[in-house]
């Protein structure tokens, strides 16, 4: 069995990882990560304010695209409420998203503390299930396969995961490799954790929930070397608006892993996109922002740049957690006098249109 894992999951085998070149494009989105990295906590000082509210936003924000990724989805309403623990799951899918929130909670909590390792693992795909009575927290019992469903219906196979009784093997090893290549910092991180990233998807350990653990423990890793935008700026969600790209880039760099052949060039490329259209969208939120009520007042802008042209004020408040109807309101009614919003009709259900930028 040695041997297979050692001709089949290369990312971290025989220097592999070091052995794959390095665009100027790579080369430039890590500079830019950089820059980004070290102006985190310039704004944690100057806007502890602004940042919880960002913070209350990014939570739900990332339990909500994670799982939707995954056909996951429950009333708008009742989000904010599960998300906060004031309201009780009532069907399936509110309890995953509530076993979500709490690996969610526990990432933002303890990341510091956390130690990766199969167990960990293990231990988040059991959270992710405990409110639904199913048994979870164990390796795959059956062989698994990536299938992509095509416009006339037909199910093709994109990848073939690594087979049950391997998968053992392969995770203990992942974690060992992974911990060691990060030890020994002999390349960046961000690229260390992506392809950790990568080969925990090609492994695909769990029966179900592979992508949401896949995005939970890009969090945690993010957040151990530093690397905290997703605390402020929803990954999952900028995973969700780019996720015919997400899927694409995966399956590229699988392509050929279990023979030892795959180009980790297209996830990583990915993979740093993702971080830099994070970084940016903190920085366009938070970096020109003088003041706690105009940041509250932005936020509320950039929630309705993301809602449909049409939207109630329910919505916004949905985006906005931490932010209080009257404040929306005001808003609202100062986008209105500036004619880039109108109102449709009256009440607290009425729409609202988005007129221009």
């Amino acid at each position: 069995m040695r041997g297979i894992i050692n001709n089949s999951m290369k990312s971290f085998e025989h220097g592999y990882i070091y052995d794959t070149p390095l665009s100027h494009q790579l080369l430039k989105a890590m500079r830019t990560i950089g820059e980004f990295k070290g102006r985190q906590a310039l704004y944690a000082r100057q806007s502890p304010e602004i940042l919880e509210t960002l913070r209350k936003t990014a939570i739900v924000q990332s339990t909500e695209s994670s799982n939707r990724i995954e056909g996951i989805t429950v009333s708008p309403k009742r989000l904010p409420g599960l998300v906060a623990k004031s309201a009780k799951p009532k069907n399936r899918p509110e309890q995953e998203i509530a076993g979500y929130r709490d690996v969610l909670a526990e990432i933002y909590t303890n990341h510091a503390r956390l130690k990766l390792s199969t167990s960990l693992i293990k231990e988040w795909h059991r959270m992710i299930y405990k409110y639904t009575g199913e048994k979870a927290g164990e390796w795959k019992q059956k062989d698994n396969s990536i299938v992509q469903i095509r416009p006339d219906g037909r199910s093709v196979v994109r990848f073939q995961p690594v087979s049950a009784i391997s998968t053992p093997q392969f995770m203990d090893r992942l974690v060992l490799l992974f911990n060691q290549t990060l030890d020994q910092a002999r390349t960046d991180p961000l690229l260390i954790i992506a392809s950790f990233v990568l080969d925990f998807e090609c492994i695909h350990p769990f029966g179900d929930g592979n992508g949401r653990i896949g995005r939970l423990l890009t969090l945690l890793l993010l957040y151990q070397s530093g690397y905290e935008v997703g605390r402020y700026i929803s990954l999952e969600r900028i995973v969700e608006d780019s996720k015919e790209t997400y899927y694409e880039s995966l399956l590229k760099s699988s392509s050929g892993w279990h023979k030892g052949s795959h180009d980790l060039g297209p996830w990583w490329n990915y993979f740093l996109g993702m971080l830099t259209a994070a970084y940016k969208e903190f920085e366009d939120r938070v970096g020109n922002i003088t003041s706690a009520k105009g940041a509250k007042r932005e936020m509320v802008v950039n929630a309705i740049k993301r809602l449909p042209d049409r939207f109630t004020i329910g919505e916004v408040l949905n985006q906005c957690p931490g932010i209080s109807r009257p404040t929306v309101k005001r808003a609202i009614a100062l986008l209105a006098k500036q004619k880039i919003v109108r109102s449709l009709g009256k009440g607290p259900d009425a729409q609202w249109q988005r007129i221009r930028e």
